[in-house]
């Protein structure tokens, strides 16, 4: 893969992150936050941004999504479950839910 395609597959990863992510919190506000790991500001912002300006934001040359995982624990949960699936993603929800938020700094 080259550049120029791997730069497309960034702005069209980010183009989906940031539809869903705008349609979640026009929906369904304090879920959103939960499940995207955003703060309320962050919600507000993505609820006024313009078609015009999603656009622009996707088209940047960086991922504007990360994994939240930063807990090895919580990873395997969710990748190596043996016999429940929900209950391994209630847990690892559970345990995410006293993560902070992302901030931008």
């Amino acid at each position: 893969m080259d550049t120029n395609d791997m730069m497309g597959e960034i702005r069209d990863a980010n183009l989906s992150y940031l539809m869903l992510a705008q349609q979640m919190v026009r929906s369904d506000k304090a879920t959103a936050i939960f499940r995207l790991g955003i703060s309320g500001e962050i919600a507000e912002l993505l609820i006024g941004l313009s078609n015009a300006q999603i656009l622009r934001l996707a088209d940047t040359n960086m991922m504007l999504t990360r994994f939240r995982f930063d807990d090895v624990a919580i990873l395997g949960m969710l990748t190596n479950y043996n016999k429940d699936k929900n209950l391994a993603q209630s847990h690892a929800a559970i345990l995410m839910a006293g993560q902070p938020i992302e901030e931008i700094q």
